[in-house]
């Protein structure tokens, strides 16, 4: 039996400008939709983020600004960050809804360094894989070299990229041998200037644009060309391309830049492996695809897709299982239990993050403890011999770990964080002393 993911991905060049007008219509929701359908996840894919110094370190410590902003809309609707990698002003945030946070496995990311041969990240491409539900997926935004004349230098830069990035994974080592790969950003392919009939000057494009005779001039997209020579992403697909060019565009205006001619720099393409398992197809299935038009405080548009993917029914993975935590209290050591599944390897290097109960992002541990030094009758060192895959596992905190009452919740998370195998249901600290009433109890119970 196979599910259904929907995944909505967003790409766009911010130019160094900070979230302008309303986040809501870059993301496609409506307050005053009564039928709006969440996808299972958000990817949103920026380049040319603010990347001065000062703004790097603070972006480093702190979301950049627009994944703040995007962040602050998406946790109102049930959406947790999952992760974000950032290369300089290349930034690919993944968001997904709660309920598939325990579901994600094996999430890895890598960066690749285009620019200036190699030694500068103002052009490349950032990566992030996960395996969910029995399916591998790879996501990559990218920023290739701008300019009509540097059409070798994008087509080089889309194979380092996809020679660079290995993963540590059993199977899906490189990112075509994932299940399902996204492949998007600021590709800059632009359109040949010189045709067999004429020159394609940006009056010229501008004008078949305004004529609503824009679709011809695809033919003389770069992009399509170097796919169909096989010099560069012909191992993609890319829905039917029904808007208007995305670049260049005056600032706060839908007037085109006549310095230069437009072009479909935006892009958003897909490949799936259908048939990697056995008596199962695997596929993919675009239902939108287009520019917004609507948001203009960059001289790019943004450009949305909607796809859905088969992914495996009621399937299940290294699950930890929490029981029930009644409360509690501050100023006094506190425990939880927890159940390891069978196919669960322990290492002393797990850990278990606490969070608030509504957090938004995997980030936001208000304290945690890894597996050796959780105080145990276990010894750290004896760990992986006498805690087994299958057994129950008593949990210690210390009294000052988290202060502050309220609501919580525990994670339990892989070693190298790339797999979350568990969530407790959310319970209360108190200050020490409360009493706690059956109703209350109650009302706290997963």
């Amino acid at each position: 039996m196979m599910d259904e993911l929907r995944i909505h991905i967003i790409t766009y060049n911010v130019a160094t400008r900070n979230p302008e007008g309303n986040i809501m219509e870059l993301l496609g929701i409506s307050e005053k939709d009564n039928k709006l359908t969440l996808p299972d996840f958000f990817l949103i894919g920026l380049q040319e983020v603010k990347s001065q110094p000062q703004n790097f370190v603070m972006d480093a410590l702190f979301n950049d600004p627009w994944t703040n902003a995007i962040k602050n809309v998406l946790v109102k609707y049930g959406y947790i960050k999952a992760k974000t990698v950032r290369l300089v002003g290349i930034v690919l945030s993944m968001f997904c809804l709660r309920k598939h946070i325990i579901h994600l496995r094996d999430m890895q990311n890598i960066s690749t360094r285009t620019g200036l041969m190699g030694l500068w990240g103002n052009k490349g491409g950032v990566s992030q894989r996960l395996q969910i539900y029995g399916c591998s997926i790879c996501f990559v935004n990218c920023h290739l070299a701008a300019h009509d004349h540097l059409l070798q230098e994008r087509i080089s830069d889309y194979n380092q990229i996809l020679h660079h990035q290995k993963f540590n994974t059993e199977e899906a080592t490189s990112i075509f041998f994932h299940d399902y790969v996204f492949w998007f950003g600021d590709l800059n392919f632009r359109l040949d200037n010189e045709t067999e009939n004429e020159n394609l000057s940006a009056e010229t494009i501008i004008q078949k644009v305004k004529d609503d005779d824009f679709l011809p001039l695809l033919e003389y997209d770069q992009l399509k060309c170097a796919m169909t020579t096989g010099e560069a992403f012909s191992e993609l697909n890319e829905p039917d391309i029904t808007f208007p060019p995305t670049y260049k565009f005056m600032f706060h205006s839908n007037e085109y830049d006549v310095s230069r001619r437009p072009g479909w720099t935006d892009r958003i393409l897909y490949k799936v492996n259908a048939d990697v398992y056995e008596n199962v197809t695997l596929d993919t299935c675009s239902l939108e695809y287009k520019a917004i038009d609507n948001f203009s405080c960059s001289d790019h548009r943004p450009v949305m897709g909607i796809f859905t993917i088969k992914v495996f029914s009621d399937y299940a993975e290294r699950v930890v299982k929490f029981q029930p935590i009644q409360s509690w209290f501050t100023n006094q050591e506190n425990s939880a239990t927890c159940l390891l599944g069978a196919d669960v390897d322990p290492k002393i290097w797990d850990w278990v993050g606490i969070f608030k109960e509504n957090f938004s992002s995997l980030d936001e541990y208000q304290g945690f403890i890894y597996l050796a030094n959780n105080n145990t009758e276990t010894a750290a060192e004896a760990l992986p011999n006498n805690i087994r895959s299958g057994d129950r596992l008593e949990l210690k905190f210390h009294e000052n770990i988290i202060t502050n009452p309220g609501k919580y919740r525990l994670l339990y998370f892989s070693h190298d964080s790339g797999s979350v195998l568990g969530m407790s249901g959310p319970f209360q600290l108190l200050n020490k002393g409360t009493t706690v009433n059956n109703s209350q109890r109650a009302h706290l119970d997963w």
